[in-house]
């Protein structure tokens, strides 16, 4: 990112740029959507059923004043201390970069997304908002 930045600093104008860390990010990666986009990635469908039994069978309650609720199905979250964890939330928000490419650079490590643009004109900065 840093030779990019000076790369686009030699040709002048200067470089904008939005930091972005997904709050709670692992917690929130729904299971069907990423079984979805793995399946869409052509990953064999051994080690699909493999993490969709991994991602499976998780329950939560809630305790509030001494009572519990009742059981519930957790639909959405990865394993936050894996090796695999880190790498299917990376296939699951990998097509914010398809998203950002006409219109900026992105750059993604685990939940932490560096959007920037060279900008050379004021029209450059309307382009990095949009």
């Amino acid at each position: 990112m840093l030779d990019k930045w000076t790369e686009y600093l030699d040709y002048g104008g200067q470089i904008d740029a939005v930091y972005t860390d997904f709050e709670k990010a692992f917690d929130k990666v729904p299971h069907k959507r990423l079984l979805s986009k793995l399946r869409s990635y052509g990953i064999n469908s051994n080690i699909i059923n493999w993490i969709k039994d991994v991602l499976a069978g998780w329950k939560y309650r809630v305790k509030v004043n001494g009572s519990y609720s009742s059981w519930a199905d957790v639909t959405s979250g990865i394993t936050q201390g894996s090796v695999l964890g880190p790498l299917l939330f990376l296939i699951y928000i990998n097509h914010l970069i398809d998203c950002c490419e006409p219109f900026c650079d992105i750059y993604l490590f685990a939940d932490d997304a560096k959007i920037f643009d060279h900008v050379l004109h004021p029209g450059d900065q309307q382009i990095l908002q949009k």
